[in-house]
């Protein structure tokens, strides 16, 4: 029951961030509305869950391997990357989604795939979306049993490239399409909470040798 009454409070707490997203952009296009909410939702949560290992290490708590709080954060973090994919692929080129990754026949180099920096974004999207379904897949003790505490462990250190790839989509995309400096406010604040939680769990270990 705790953790069905976490799993509400995040979808609510997604919900809440898409809608906000959604009503405080009017104007915009609906389906763009709703690739940012998600977006941003999305990563928000990955840095949170981030953020609970350090935490732990801070509090002088056990940092167990496979903690559930931090999975569930994580699994809502990947349902909302991967609902941002899905959407954000509608939003350019009217279903011709081949176009978010290969370069348009009136383009002006012939390489197989897109290099501009609207292609990469995607790419560097595309590459962060393989590591958050690899997560999902992760995220349950049938994955933990079967492959054993060590492995699943390694392979679920890939979060930690994870979060790199979905930031480095979301900076690539706010040069693309030149957004607002809210936007851009924001993702560095989430970046930069991350990466001070991270430093501080560091150093916590380093101290104590």
């Amino acid at each position: 029951m705790h953790r069905l009454a976490r799993h509400f409070i995040l979808f609510a707490a997604s919900a809440a961030a898409c809608i906000a997203f959604y009503v405080g952009m009017e104007g915009a296009e609906p389906i763009w509305r709703l690739s940012m909410g998600s977006a941003y939702a999305s990563l928000a949560l990955l840095a949170l869950s981030l953020a609970i290992g350090p935490w732990n290490r801070l509090r002088r708590l056990p940092n167990p391997v496979s903690g559930y709080l931090r999975r569930d954060i994580g699994i809502w973090a990947g349902i909302l990357g991967v609902f941002h994919v899905v959407v954000g692929l509608q939003v350019h080129f009217k279903g011709k989604m081949w176009l978010y990754f290969v370069p348009s026949p009136d383009a002006s180099y012939r390489f197989p795939v897109r290099i501009d920096p609207f292609g990469i974004a995607n790419w560097v999207g595309l590459f962060a979306t393989l590591v958050l379904l690899l997560l999902l897949a992760l995220s349950n003790d049938a994955s933990l049993r079967a492959l054993g505490r060590d492995r699943w462990k390694s392979l679920q250190r890939w979060n930690y490239a994870g979060a790199l790839l979905a930031l480095a989509h979301g900076a690539l995309y706010q040069f693309v399409e030149k957004r607002q400096w809210p936007f851009v406010v924001g993702m560095l604040a989430i970046a930069a909470a991350a990466l001070a939680m991270q430093l501080a769990g560091y150093r916590t270990v380093k101290k104590r040798g």
